[in-house]
């Protein structure tokens, strides 16, 4: 371990760092300076179950689940690797005799078989535990370790028990929690209710083996104990906006998915739902409405998928938030009309023919996801003042190509007074509408790189740009 930190001082925050050195930690507790060794057979049976027990805490924190059947998978793999496919490997390398690497094949892909047939077992999921119950349930594996002999070691068992049953609490009826997070030059927002959870977007597609929707999206609800969206928005057809939905899909239960366009890798076991203006539906007491586009849009070729992006306002009793994707400055003409017409039809529904009826057109909103990362091509000084935010966000990427947000934009919103973030120096943003009495505020928001600092972050840049 020393030597590891020493040569390489970032691996201490790579999750396989603890859980290496842990395992090797919590075998040493419970073998070494014992006074009788015991039969080779029971010895091992009990190593596995320490290290089961030992890296539970740790895997809880830092996956939000574990394997139940582990002790299963490890008990003959690492037997058959470590004797079997590792010493044969090893010798067909050395003597260049290929019939041994084939026997190392063979032994391995019938290692393999079983693996990936105990894989098909659930997992136990669940939210991120507080750090003191961490700290706790640590505490509490380390006492049911003790040698035998040592008095009420099942009171270690207890110490385990807030690691599974302590959570954070859950909004209320009528608030709601939004998290903006920081996908690089994307999108992605989640918006949890007392009972539901909507994701809008789901980043970009970063390369053939990653995208922000397994490497953030599924992370971060696994985190926040979702087991499965309600909803489920893909604003349009642009790599920034889509590239996670395949990912998020295959990962997470979606009881409905709404798009205004086509997504070609979707199954068609899965609920679909065109989006369009006049949609509506309520959860918890929070309203959600599509302002645009209209259905009549689908029928014009000529307009671009930025302006074809699906417009949702959120509304709970202390506050609203307007999801904008990247709308341009035709979507904003359309938007400030004052009355628009709809179709009305809820998620789970259909559009049928002569349905279609006026309704006022309101967009003010506390919280404006900047249309289109700020783009110069979007957020008209008419749409601004229409909206009329108290809080801006715009999600851009570090240095990225497009020189997002254009300094013309973000003067344009400052003028206005709203307070703007940026994704690129405060990470995520975390909204909570939910009245905090300290500050006698209804909304309040928080910069990821604030409520979690890291050393590494320039405290003075942070200070400037809040």
């Amino acid at each position: 371990l020393f030597v590891v930190v020493l040569f390489d001082p970032w691996a201490v925050i790579a999750p396989g760092f603890w859980l290496s050195f842990g395992a090797v930690a919590v075998i040493a507790y419970v073998t070494v300076a014992r006074l009788q060794l015991a039969h080779w057979f029971k010895e091992a049976i009990n190593t596995q179950w320490a290290i089961t027990l030992g890296l539970l805490p740790l895997l809880i924190f830092m996956f939000g689940q574990t394997s139940i059947i582990s002790p299963i998978a490890n008990a003959f793999a690492i037997p058959v690797i470590s004797l079997v496919v590792v010493p044969l490997a090893i010798l067909g390398g050395l003597l260049h005799l290929d019939f041994i690497l084939h026997a190392a094949h063979f032994v391995l892909e019938i290692c393999m078989q079983g693996l990936t047939w105990l894989a098909t077992f659930p997992l136990w999921q669940q939210a991120a535990p507080p750090m003191w119950t961490v700290l706790i349930a640590i505490f509490g594996v380390l006492w049911m370790l003790l040698p035998r002999g040592f008095p009420q070691r099942w009171l270690g068992l207890i110490m385990l028990l807030p690691l599974f049953f302590v959570y954070s609490p859950k909004p209320a009826i009528g608030e709601m929690h939004v998290a903006v997070l920081d996908v690089g030059q994307g999108l992605a927002v989640t918006i949890q209710t007392a009972n539901h959870a909507l994701l809008y977007d789901a980043g970009p597609h970063y390369s053939a083996q990653s995208d922000a929707g397994s490497k953030i999206v599924v992370p971060f609800l696994r985190g926040q104990g979702v087991k499965k969206l309600d909803g489920f928005i893909v604003s349009h057809n642009d790599n920034d906006h889509r590239g996670g939905a395949a990912s998020v899909l295959a990962q997470v239960p979606v009881n409905w998915l709404m798009t205004s366009f086509e997504i070609p890798e979707v199954s068609t076991k899965q609920k679909r739902v065109k989006c369009f203006v006049g949609q509506h539906w309520q959860w918890d007491g929070v309203k959600f409405e599509v302002l645009y586009p209209s259905i009549n849009s689908y029928e014009n070729p000529n307009l671009t998928d930025n302006n074809r992006s699906c417009v949702v306002k959120v509304t709970s009793a202390l506050g609203s938030i307007l999801l904008t994707g990247d709308i341009e400055k035709e979507a904003d003409s359309i938007l400030v009309e004052p009355v628009l017409q709809a179709s009305i039809n809820k998620p789970s529904g259909h559009a049928s023919s002569g349905d279609t009826i006026l309704i006022k057109n309101v967009l003010k909103s506390d919280v404006l996801i900047a249309p289109h990362h700020g783009s110069k091509t979007s957020s008209t000084s008419a749409f601004i003042g229409a909206v009329n935010a108290k809080y801006i966000v715009f999600t851009v990427g570090y240095l990225n190509r497009f020189q997002h947000p254009k300094p013309l934009i973000v003067e344009r919103y400052a003028e206005t007074g709203a307070a703007l973030y940026r994704s690129d120096d405060k990470g995520a943003i975390i909204i909570d509408f939910k009245m905090d009495f300290k500050k006698n505020k209804p909304i309040s928001l928080n910069a990821w790189r604030k409520l979690v600092p890291r050393y590494w972050q320039d405290e003075s840049v942070l200070q400037k740009n809040s």
